[in-house]
């Protein structure tokens, strides 16, 4: 735990001086207003005719209340949700290979496996803050633009959604992470997780996406009896093992790869 501890302290001051961490804040906060915004064009027709292909998108958020503006936010986490925490495991891990200070960490007097360990921690708070600001901001702009249809039952539903998306989401960070070790740097990681989004929605299409671990997290924001859209008790296990495995193998490569 010492060595973690250390580790830990010495990631925190890393990502306080970056401005890496200010950006992902940043993005994360637009993401829901611009929802917000298209929310307040479909609310309002008239406008939406003169802004054209606004309006027009608009018209694809369906209903224009609570119930669709919560649907709207859960598929964020889902989708621009895992690109956002990729791009963040894809940061942690591959700018000790791209800004050349992996020999200085691996220099540390604490293990690689507690080095390892204390960036996915920082991994997971940093991801549940941004999950936080676009779950708080979305609320904010919702109540700002006067959205109908508000009730308890949908509030309760959506905070549910959104934090067990977010974990689900969170749990497919350590295979980028493999690949951001594996490939040296971001490139690799990014590339992983561009193909595994494209992969996940013809997947989701065909029904199989309970059982592809890219596919779960937007699997269970589907509403209610959508067909082939239902998670299964084996779509856990999978999604769990997926973790498992990236976490091993992550690692494995820090502890036994050559470096040099």
């Amino acid at each position: 735990m010492k060595d973690i501890k250390a580790a830990f302290i010495s990631e925190c001051i890393k990502l306080r001086r970056s401005g890496i961490f200010w950006i992902t804040v940043i993005i994360f906060i637009i993401i829901p207003l611009m929802m917000g915004l298209m929310m307040f064009v479909a609310k309002n027709p008239e406008l939406a005719a003169k802004l054209g292909m606004v309006g027009t998108k608009s018209t694809l958020f369906g209903r224009n209340d609570w119930s669709g503006f919560f649907g709207l936010l859960i598929q964020a986490i889902a989708t621009i949700g895992y690109i956002g925490f990729g791009f963040v495991t894809s940061w942690i891990f591959g700018r000790e290979y791209s800004d050349r200070t992996l020999k200085d960490i691996l220099a540390l007097p604490v293990s690689r496996s507690s080095i390892v360990v204390s960036k996915f921690i920082v991994i997971f708070f940093w991801c549940a803050l941004l999950t936080i600001l676009l779950y708080s901001f979305g609320l904010l702009i919702g109540w700002f633009i006067d959205i109908s249809g508000w009730s308890e039952e949908l509030f309760s539903q959506f905070t549910k959604k959104t934090f067990s998306t977010s974990f689900l989401t969170l749990l497919l960070c350590t295979p980028v992470a493999f690949f951001a070790s594996y490939g040296r740097g971001i490139i690799a990681p990014i590339g992983f997780l561009i193909i595994t989004l494209i992969i996940a929605q013809f997947v989701a299409i065909v029904g199989l996406g309970p059982y592809f671990p890219w596919a779960i997290p937007g699997v269970a924001t589907a509403p209610p009896g959508t067909e082939g859209m239902q998670l299964v008790p084996v779509s856990y296990i999978i999604l769990v093992l997926t973790c498992i495995l990236g976490f091993a193998g992550t690692v494995a490569w820090w502890r036994y790869a050559d470096h040099h």
